[in-house]
């Protein structure tokens, strides 16, 4: 239950970082706590989208993977965020991405601070 919790607060984090640097990535709301509950129902639909699209999507782009020498993951990574973006749309959540250039910059930014925050926010293993 710890593991799940701190990969939800390092994606909630990684997306308002995302947020706050990146132009295209936008969340409304009417106070700072809204913001803050937005982000952590989004992080929870990213993660869902992580758990169960992405391993597909990576199956079936394999080689891409190998061609691009790993470097289509941040592609994968855009589509992602495009895909919660969506949902999040059809779930009432202000959060929203407008096109695929500011998708493919997020993905790279939520990836790098998640990356951060697990190694700050250590799960129940340690790692």
């Amino acid at each position: 239950m710890k593991k799940f919790v701190v990969k939800t607060l390092a994606n909630a984090v990684a997306l308002g970082v995302a947020v706050w640097l990146i132009r295209g990535i936008t969340l409304t709301g009417t106070s700072t706590g809204h913001k803050a509950l937005t982000l952590v129902l989004v992080a929870l639909v990213f993660g869902v989208v992580n758990w169960l699209v992405k391993p597909i999507v990576k199956l079936l782009s394999f080689p891409l993977f190998i061609l691009t020498l790993g470097l289509f993951t941040l592609v994968v990574n855009a589509l992602m965020l495009l895909l919660t973006s969506y949902l999040a749309d059809k779930l009432n959540l202000s959060f929203h991405v407008t096109g695929f250039l500011p998708a493919l910059i997020g993905g790279l930014v939520v990836s790098i601070v998640a990356w951060a925050m697990h190694i700050v926010l250590p799960d129940e293993d340690g790692r």
